[in-house]
């Protein structure tokens, strides 16, 4: 019985090889179908399993192995639990958020790849580029990417591919191993170096199945280094034949317009304009003249209009004049006193009627009209005599008549 860490595990279809591991040492194992069939979980990288089987020798390699009969997962590895930690904090600190992801030069100059000079995929990627793109320049920066000091070696790389700045793009990766051999690539340092670089990155670690956490931060993760090259360069025979392709599209355009307007130029030089050139003008004369009858009715309009104007303020002012005010006061003035005059004559006549109206009534109760009848009156000393107790015998009296007055002496007085 042996308890370890899964380690550079792939399920196969039938029989299965990997790795148990601690922390002082590593034995590769193997499990064969039947046996395998019998699991009831699926193991994954990092998981901590106990096993049982016998130790046998494989000859083809001359390598110890144990043979697995039976096997059933006891918890997650140390290893693995740390990936999963700082995937968790990067992720919430937005290093794997798309919106940071910067695209890729569609046709780059130069690309820089980091990785083992002595690997398989610094050859893939060079044989891939020289047949997709021959024309782009490949710079190789040799970098450690497995051991204690490959994190370090990465993040300088890195440091010194972006200083340069006369790349489009960066490669980096390594070929498949465990998780170990993978676990430079998980480091925190070389996270953040990625996703801090002004160029573009594409991420090819370890094989298909394999996700390190550059390849979460990197712009671009490609599964092998083969598909690397393949994103980060266009194939150049295709490229050229869509140039190709575009010139004959535009040479064919360019014919058909030409040949239109050849078309157009026949038939203006075939028109009745060219034989009688005058006839280009006939629109701009017609214009000429509606612009000419408009500008005249525009002016005439508004000089009636003007001389309405004035002829309105000049009677305006000529209503407002002096003289005119002092003609309108004049002829008012005539007026009232036409109507002063027929007044005053109406109103003499009306008291001339009103005065022989009262000298009629006063005619009427005159004493000299009662005198006339024979009647006269009698003063004693000035004053008129009303009674006869008011006279004495022998009395001076005076009698008015109606034409005259005459004097008498009282000889007798008899009352009634």
């Amino acid at each position: 019985m042996v308890v370890g860490e899964i380690s550079n595990f792939r399920l196969r279809p039938s029989h299965q090889y990997f790795s148990l591991k601690d922390e002082n040492a590593e034995v590769s194992v193997t499990m064969f179908r039947n046996d395998f069939a019998r699991v009831n979980f699926q193991p994954e990288n990092g998981m901590k399993v106990l096993v049982i089987g016998d130790v046998g020798l494989y000859e083809g390699r001359g390598q110890y192995q144990i043979r697995l009969t039976h096997m059933e997962p006891l918890g997650i590895g140390a290893l693995y639990q740390a990936f999963q930690q700082l995937q968790t904090k990067l992720n919430q600190e937005g290093l794997f958020n798309p919106a940071y992801k910067k695209p890729l030069v569609r046709y780059p100059k130069r690309i820089a790849v980091i990785t083992s000079p002595s690997g398989a995929v610094i050859r893939d990627i060079i044989t891939t580029v020289k047949r997709r793109y021959p024309i782009v320049q490949l710079v190789l920066f040799p970098a450690v990417v497995q051991g204690q000091n490959a994190a370090a070696s990465l993040v300088g790389r890195l440091k010194e591919v972006n200083a340069r700045g006369d790349f489009d793009t960066i490669i980096i990766g390594r070929g498949g191993g465990s998780l170990e051999d993978l676990w430079p690539f998980n480091e925190e340092a070389v996270a953040r170096e990625i996703f801090a670089s002004q160029i573009p990155i594409i991420s090819s670690v370890g094989h298909e199945t394999d996700t390190t956490l550059s390849d979460l931060v990197a712009d671009v993760r490609a599964a092998t280094p083969t598909a690397a090259a393949e994103l980060a360069t266009p194939v150049l025979a295709e490229e050229i034949m869509r140039i190709q392709q575009a010139q004959l599209r535009l040479q064919q355009a360019v014919r058909n317009t030409l040949a239109a307007k050849q078309q157009i130029y026949q038939r203006l030089m075939q028109s009745y304009v060219f034989t009688n050139p005058l006839r280009i003008y006939e629109r701009q004369i017609q214009q000429v003249d509606f612009l000419k009858q408009n500008l005249q009715q525009i002016f005439g309009t508004g000089l009636q209009n003007r001389r309405a104007w004035v002829d309105n303020l000049s009677q305006r002012l000529q209503n407002q004049s002096p003289l005119t005010r002092i003609h309108q006061g004049q002829t008012n003035i005539a007026n009232l006193q036409t109507r002063l005059q027929m007044a005053q004559k109406r109103k003499i006549e009306i008291s001339q009627a009103n005065w022989q109206r009262q000298i009629g009534r006063l005619d009427a109760v005159s004493p000299l009209k009662v005198m006339q009848r024979g009647y006269a009156y009698v003063q004693k000393k000035g004053q008129v005599v009303h009674s006869v107790a008011e006279l004495e015998v022998g009395s001076q009296v005076a009698l008015q008549l109606a034409d005259g007055s005459a004097q008498a002496k009282i000889t007798e007085i008899k009352g009634e």
